[in-house]
């Protein structure tokens, strides 16, 4: 569920007869990747911090550089004049008072657990931005590669470093579902985000490993065990990059696309 206040008061762009694209700050990393595709570029006046940093970002750092980059704080926000402020379901307490106490809207997005939620964010964000019909366009396109594969399940986990898995009701089950696995999460008693240690796993492994450790990396104390690499001449283990995990919307094609190339390369 999306959270507003004083939307319509301090938003009059939305409600006048010759509406003004609002100045925005973006203050989640999530909320900057669909920006990027239904937002003028002279309408965002700040971003995410994270969506500078090439280790968590989820746009191309060429975009990004464009803009000002915030933390998100009070000072920060409010120095930059925007008519609207974008933001993830956390915010800290003293942004939101200075931003209430200033009449400048606050529109907060919880994180999709699921691929509707996802496309409904996008809509909203870009009728926030004034671009209704660019979310419309954005939203199509991310429907028609999330659209459900014909193909025979096969079982796949998505293993993190340290051993974090995505399990139900998360929105890479989700997209797991879509491009033809069943998420074996289930199987091994685990919650919506859980840790599946090691032994489990080498004990009873998946038919496909999707591990975001990146290819050719073996430091990792999870992803890089001797053990896990013996598994790869028996099961399919594969790279699946974070940055596919991170978010939603756009991000929702990209690792599609990854997911059902995974899954043509497993066969029946």
């Amino acid at each position: 569920m999306i959270r507003a206040f004083a939307l319509l008061a301090a938003a009059p762009w939305l409600v006048s007869a010759a509406p003004r694209l609002p100045r925005i700050v973006s203050i989640n990393p999530c909320v900057d990747a669909v920006l990027r595709h239904v937002a003028d570029p002279a309408q965002i006046v700040g971003i995410s911090h994270y969506s500078q940093d090439a280790r968590a970002t989820s746009v191309p750092l060429g975009w990004s550089a464009r803009f000002h980059a915030t933390s998100g704080t009070a000072e920060e926000v409010v120095a930059l004049r925007p008519d609207i402020v974008l933001a993830g379901p956390h915010v800290e307490p003293a942004t939101i008072a200075a931003l209430r106490r200033l009449r400048i809207a606050l529109v907060q997005y919880p994180v999709a657990e699921s691929v509707p939620e996802s496309v409904a964010q996008v809509r909203a964000i870009a009728t926030a931005t004034g671009h209704a019909d660019r979310g419309t366009a954005l939203a199509a396109r991310i429907a028609a590669a999330a659209a459900p594969s014909a193909v025979r399940p096969v079982g796949a986990l998505v293993w993190q470093g340290n051993g974090l898995v995505p399990g139900s009701g998360t929105l890479t089950d989700d997209l797991l579902k879509r491009a033809g696995f069943r998420n074996m999460s289930a199987k091994y008693g685990l919650r919506q985000w859980d840790v599946l240690p090691l032994e489990y796993l080498i004990a009873d492994p998946p038919r496909v490993l999707l591990s975001t450790a990146p290819a050719g990396v073996q430091d990792d104390r999870m992803t890089g065990h001797p053990a896990v690499r013996r598994l790869g001449r028996h099961i399919t283990v594969v790279p699946y990059p974070t940055r596919l995990m991170n978010c939603g919307g756009p991000t929702i094609i990209a690792a599609m696309a990854r997911l059902r190339q995974v899954r043509r390369g497993v066969g029946g």
